[in-house]
């Protein structure tokens, strides 16, 4: 939707393309409303940037400005001891790359600034991943009884069962869920729909919780029409802050020492598929990845984990061989 004269009065031509933009990753490129969110931040960051150097004009942007922009995020703190790391400055770089050709597409501009600007390095990072142990500790500080501990330990047994984000965790509808063919229906990235066959531990998990829990949980709702698979005590669809809050809650019970998040249960799913021999492409399929090379960083994981398998149980893996003369 093109924002009305009313509220386009006293804003910058800066802040009145990025709209545009924002509204061409929705409409043309049909990009999540979560991933949109970021893209504006992101250009915010750069717009006050400009801003602060008098540069009112996209048009008087060269490859210095972008360079400078990027160097000044590295630099500075955003919060007293705080930087952005370096994955937050190449997303950000991203997001100005793509606003950049765009107004060259667009006419609106003759040229690109940002072609020139350098790629920032990242040091490819393992992702933290949850062991057995620490799974079965987090899934057994559910209480057993209570309505609201039925909701959460479907919950949780499906982000661990199905590695869905978190985001596609809360957009889970009652009718997305196929307890007969053991299978969720999700929307991931992208509206892209994927169907992940869930194992029998969630699956029972979810009956239990849509058999006891859920029907008076629904029955408190104004809205008697919510579809949500997942809601909370007053009948409403649950929020993903509502998520993170129950597994840090838990987390805390079973004592895990790492801080982990509802993605890090993407995680643990994905690694554990990949130690135990899966495809990696399969595993990029029930991830929902666009790429196989994003789905590749597991098997470093995998690596690592073969490692130790290997030290631990090789007779002669940290044995020297010098003999002695």
């Amino acid at each position: 939707m093109t924002p009305s004269p009313a509220r386009n009065a006293g804003r910058s031509q800066i802040d009145l393309l990025i709209d545009r933009f924002i509204e061409h990753l929705a409409v043309e490129r049909g990009l999540a409303p979560n991933t949109r969110t970021a893209y504006h931040r992101d250009l915010g960051l750069y717009r006050a940037y400009l801003a602060g150097r008098g540069i009112p004009d996209l048009r008087q942007v060269t490859e210095r400005e972008i360079s400078s922009f990027i160097q000044d995020l590295r630099e500075r703190e955003y919060a007293e001891g705080r930087r952005y790391s370096p994955a937050t400055v190449a997303r950000v770089l991203a997001a100005v790359r793509g606003f950049h050709r765009w107004l060259m597409r667009e006419g609106r501009t003759r040229t690109d600034p940002s072609e020139l600007v350098e790629s920032l390095r990242i040091p490819r990072a393992l992702p933290k991943s949850l062991t057995l142990d620490e799974v079965d500790r987090l899934l057994g500080a559910v209480p057993a009884e209570g309505a609201a501990t039925s909701r959460d330990l479907a919950m949780l047994e499906t982000l661990y069962a199905a590695g869905l984000r978190i985001s596609e965790l809360t957009g889970l509808d009652v009718d997305d869920v196929d307890l007969d063919d053991g299978t969720i229906r999700c929307i991931g990235k992208g509206s892209k729909e994927r169907i992940v066959p869930v194992g029998r531990a969630a699956l029972d998990a979810i009956a239990a919780y849509l058999r006891d829990a859920r029907p008076g949980f629904a029955a408190r709702a104004k809205d008697r029409s919510e579809h949500a698979l997942f809601v909370n005590q007053r009948g409403r669809r649950l929020t993903r802050q509502g998520c993170w809050k129950l597994l840090k809650r838990y987390a805390e019970r079973a004592k895990l020492v790492r801080r982990i998040s509802p993605h890090t249960l993407r995680h643990t799913f994905a690694t554990h598929l990949i130690e135990r021999g899966a495809d990696v492409r399969i595993v990029q399929e029930l991830l929902g990845h666009a790429s196989v090379s994003t789905t590749q960083v597991y098997t470093l994981t995998s690596v690592e984990h073969l490692r130790e398998v290997y030290v631990s149980a090789h007779p002669r893996a940290t044995r020297s061989s010098t003999r002695n003369s």
